[in-house]
């Protein structure tokens, strides 16, 4: 294997864990402050990218409105689904399992209405013409692909000083750590947990816009980004943001590179791989620890 080539696949896995990576954090942040695994949250991307579609393609919107618009559809749909959703199941008690299963059911049903609503064909937004690209030590990179990195880089930069220097991101955490003693110190729960679901749908609704930017997409893909962005938390950590986002581009790269000895069709079981080893060896992940999930 030539460095030319290897160098391609590592900015290739780069710019997957950078997509990879937004969905993680989200996927985490809902995990530590909702105490709940939420499988929906791929198809929630997929639903930001057919909604910023909308507003741009079929309406014809400016695409930095279409995106504000596509951005604002995903948290009041965010939230929507957690208060008429989740939150009454917890009311009555379910269980976590008995939460996971609905988070899939939503999944189901979210892929259901983009078909009914867009067709099951792949669509695009055609912003920008990625034929050319920027040659980088015998490897070729599109400015697409930089701004996609330089986003979530920035995003990801953004939610760590939120969360570590921001007196309401120290809140969040304390909520994530020991839920009954920051309600007695004065800190609700509930406010913390939808403000959780808020910051998670703007990283899913950015990481939907990026996503149609570069690649088509297609209603039945949320199940796949589901499954690379709990690889990443899973392989960092769940219960840490920074752990999940490491995780991430761990997946992202190894699931690259390992195409450049396997044939193509062999990069989801590369993710599998990963996720099955993790789950028996180490389910803490990298980075993780032990939570109490009923709390």
């Amino acid at each position: 294997m030539s460095f030319a080539f290897f160098f391609q696949l590592l900015i290739n896995g780069i710019i997957a864990g950078s997509i990879y990576s937004l969905i993680s954090s989200g996927f985490s942040l809902i995990y530590t402050t909702n105490r709940f695994i939420n499988f929906s949250h791929g198809s929630v991307v997929v639903l930001a990218a057919f909604a910023a579609y909308f507003f741009f393609n079929i309406l014809r919107l400016p695409f930095i409105i279409a995106g504000l618009f596509a951005i604002a559809f995903i948290i009041f749909f965010g939230l929507m689904n957690f208060r008429l959703v989740y939150n009454p199941l917890r009311k009555r008690g379910a269980s976590n399992a008995s939460l996971l299963v609905a988070s899939i059911g939503c999944l189901i049903l979210i892929e259901s209405l983009l078909i009914m609503l867009f067709g099951a064909g792949v669509k695009s937004y055609f912003l920008f013409d990625t034929s050319q690209g920027i040659n980088l030590l015998g490897a070729v990179i599109t400015k697409i692909e930089i701004i996609i990195v330089l986003s979530s880089i920035l995003v990801l930069i953004l939610l760590y000083l939120f969360l570590h220097k921001c007196r309401t991101g120290k809140k969040m955490q304390a909520v994530s750590d020991e839920p009954a003693l920051a309600e007695t110190v004065g800190i609700s729960s509930r406010k913390i947990r939808s403000l959780a679901i808020i910051i998670a749908s703007v990283i899913a609704g950015l990481a939907g816009i990026l996503i149609g930017l570069e690649y088509s997409f297609e209603p039945m893909m949320g199940t796949n980004l589901m499954i690379k962005g709990f690889t990443g938390a899973i392989v960092g950590g769940a219960s840490s943001i920074l752990g999940s986002v490491l995780g991430a581009f761990i997946v992202g790269i190894l699931e690259n590179i390992g195409i450049g000895f396997l044939p193509s069709g062999f990069k989801d079981a590369i993710t599998f791989t990963l996720l099955f080893t993790f789950l028996l060896i180490k389910p803490r992940g990298l980075f993780g620890k032990w939570r109490d999930s009923n709390a």
